[in-house]
């Protein structure tokens, strides 16, 4: 079933034990972002999703982690794991296009369905119940975080930005973090290849200022949306009705030209000048560094709305294990249907947690031609948001992808260094502080797959050491009574 609010969140988490509420006061510079931290690197019952109920200088609780585990992600999202809705939506990719009569007439209740899932308007919302415009708006009165010490300030770290592209006028949802300036203005970080700095561009060539409506505490199909790298003509909010397989209800704004959903907690509406620049950062961000600061466009809030009882949802980044890595696996365990639409030879493909999204790929794949690795790494670094992963290894069909111990034991019986490094250059990650350049360097592909005699191998493949079948079987049956 869907979840409709921030607060049927919380009921929800609540009910499966998996949110603890604290009642103590806590400060919201460092303190709270401390108590995250810790919990979110705990294993099992200990990691839950926290409500702050008594946040110093704010009559706001501070709702956070809500995605901090693989049960959580599944529990909000309306399933028992993100398998399913991968299901789903391969079901929808395998659809053969329709060619008779009768294979057009089993088409129509499936397109049915998928045309209930975009977003419908209604004509008011509780997150308008209160109203503050002018003089009123005072962004100090959100318990708006300061998360590590070396941060520039508070920053909103789980803002819905909602923009429009001045030409076509499509929408677009993400996910930028907002460094609080003063009452009413923030930074607007935005970085070099998301939708929102495109329509900024745009908007720059014409000589206009960018309507902004920013979303805090949403319903969490929305929330998960928003961090989606869906490609540019893709409408994130379907996306989040695909996830809810309801509609997203959405609201008009008092003052700037553009929706928001209707059940929000709280929406900043303003407008951003894209020629109009402040420094902003450093931020600790999710790579366990601090983002350097740099100048970014300035978001001059104008109106506030929100419910009469709002609660500020928020989010910690930094050193995995954190909750954007639960989301990370989630997003991995979703797109694997349209990755493999696309290339049907790869068979998985797992980011792990250390590699921050993207730094590292593992992609398992069914090896059928030599050069089979080479061309798949090529593939990936062409291929949307993925053009930023650093590091991509490649194994045969029989390796475990999601045991990192057991990759990392077949690339290094596996390689020879020389001939199975693929290195390009290419766009690198805005928060990669490593590479030569700003959001320009170097990636290499690992080609850990069994060399082919094509490939420059012109040895023998060793067989790999496995216990007889029929030993397992009898070791099977024998187990109890051998004490062990």
């Amino acid at each position: 079933m869907a979840i409709d609010s921030i607060r049927d969140w919380i009921r929800v988490l609540d009910e499966a034990g998996e949110l603890v509420r604290i009642r103590a006061e806590v400060d919201p510079v460092l303190e709270i972002s401390a108590i995250i931290d810790r919990v979110s690197k705990e294993r099992g019952a200990r990691n839950t999703a926290l409500l702050f109920e008594r946040v110093k200088g704010s009559a706001m609780p501070v709702f956070a982690n809500a995605f901090g585990s693989r049960r959580r992600v599944g529990l909000s999202l309306g399933v028992e794991d993100m398998e399913d809705h991968a299901a789903r939506l391969r079901e929808l990719l395998d659809q053969s296009p329709p060619e008779g009569l009768l294979d057009k007439l089993k088409m129509l209740p499936k397109l049915a369905q998928l045309g209930r899932l975009f977003p419908k308007r209604v004509s008011s919302s509780p997150c308008q119940e209160v109203v503050w415009e002018g003089d009123q708006v005072d962004l100090s009165k959100l318990p708006v975080l300061t998360t590590w010490p070396g941060d520039a300030g508070p920053f909103v770290t789980f803002p819905l930005c909602v923009t429009h592209d001045p030409e076509s006028g499509r929408r677009n949802l993400g996910t930028y973090r907002l460094q609080v300036y003063s009452r009413n203005e923030t930074g607007f970080h935005t970085h070099l290849h998301k939708d929102a700095r495109r329509h900024l561009g745009k908007a720059a060539a014409r000589g206009e200022k960018i309507p902004v409506a920013v979303v805090i505490g949403a319903d969490p199909a929305t929330c998960f949306a928003s961090v989606v790298p869906a490609p540019p003509d893709v409408d994130e909010l379907l996306i989040a009705g695909f996830l809810r397989q309801k509609p997203v209800p959405l609201v008009a704004c008092k003052t700037v030209p553009l929706e928001v959903p209707a059940t929000a907690e709280i929406v900043l509406e303003g407008t951003v000048d894209p020629t109009v620049l402040r420094r902003e950062g450093p931020f600790g961000d999710h790579t366990g560094f601090y983002s350097l600061a740099d100048d970014y466009p300035v978001l001059r809030v104008q109106c506030v709305t929100m419910r009469k009882d709002p609660v500020y949802h928020t989010t910690l980044v930094g050193r995995p294990p954190q909750e954007d890595c639960w989301m990370t696996q989630g997003i991995e365990r979703l797109l694997l249907p349209v990755l493999q639409k696309q290339f049907p030879e790869v068979v998985d493909y797992h980011m792990p947690f250390e590699g921050v999204a993207h730094n590292l790929m593992f992609l398992k794949i069914r090896k059928s031609y030599p050069g089979h690795a080479r061309k798949l790494m090529n593939a990936i670094w062409g291929l949307g948001q993925a053009m930023f992963t650093k590091v991509i290894v490649v194994v045969d069909e029989d390796c475990d992808i999601h045991d990192d111990a057991e990759v990392a034991w077949r690339v290094l019986n596996h390689i020879d260094p020389q001939r199975d490094l693929e290195f390009t250059l290419g766009p690198i990650e805005v928060l990669d502080h490593a590479s030569r350049a700003a959001c320009y360097g170097s990636k290499v592909g690992v080609d850990a797959t069994r060399k082919w005699p094509e490939e420059g191998f012109s040895r023998d493949w060793p067989d790999e050491i496995l216990m007889a079948p029929e030993v397992e079987a009898r070791l099977d049956r024998r187990w109890p009574e051998l004490g062990l």
